[in-house]
């Protein structure tokens, strides 16, 4: 990972970047993102910061205000390892762009001033965050809510409801019961070589 802005342009390079990728993260905690051919990305934009609309962003700016800029942070950087062209990605603070100061709705923002409190409040001098990436795999999601009707399917092959469907390949009837699919081995758990190259990549 790059620690300056000259470690950033030379990865860039290394990896024959095609794109860069400025990401940030809403006030619900959804990650956003605003993609630019490296063409126009120098080290310019780590001063100058890429400008775009806060008010495409849920509860963040209203129309007649909504310039604001992202300053990407060198410390960051990565390539994707999921995006079919060379793409490099930054995170970055949300600015003011009349004052540079930091945006009052950036989750960075708030978690520096969080930490800020923490240490003039004498609460604590260190703050701890870590990611839980957890969640569920379907093979489809289907919901909908209309003033005549409301409902939500879910399918996926490893329910236990689905025991007794007539499934393209055959079904083979391991499926783990309410609950509990969070211990089983295979053929119960079907996900382990996808969650296996989950972690590979993250650690990468």
């Amino acid at each position: 990972m790059a620690k300056s802005v000259a470690d950033v342009m030379k990865l860039v390079q290394e990896n024959e970047c095609k794109f860069v990728d400025f990401r940030f993260t809403d006030t619900r905690g959804k990650e956003q993102h605003v993609s630019v051919p490296v063409s126009h990305f120098d080290e310019d934009k780590f001063s100058d910061g890429h400008a775009f609309d806060g008010s495409s962003i849920a509860g963040w700016k209203g129309i007649e205000a909504s310039d604001m800029l992202l300053m990407p942070d060198p410390a960051t950087a990565h390539i994707d390892p999921f995006y079919e062209e060379p793409t490099l990605v930054l995170t970055c603070d949300v600015l003011e762009p009349g004052d540079g100061k930091a945006y009052e709705r950036d989750p960075r923002s708030l978690a520096r001033r969080a930490e800020a409190y923490l240490k003039a409040s004498g609460i604590g001098d260190t703050a701890f965050f870590g990611p839980e990436p957890e969640f569920f795999v379907f093979d489809q999601v289907r919901w909908s809510t209309e003033p005549g009707h409301s409902f939500y399917q879910i399918e996926e092959y490893e329910a236990p409801w689905n025991s007794g469907a007539k499934l393209e390949g055959g079904n083979r009837g391991h499926r783990p019961t309410t609950k509990g699919g969070y211990f089983p081995v295979a053929p119960v758990d079907s996900t382990h070589d996808m969650r296996a190259e989950m972690a590979l990549v993250l650690e990468e």
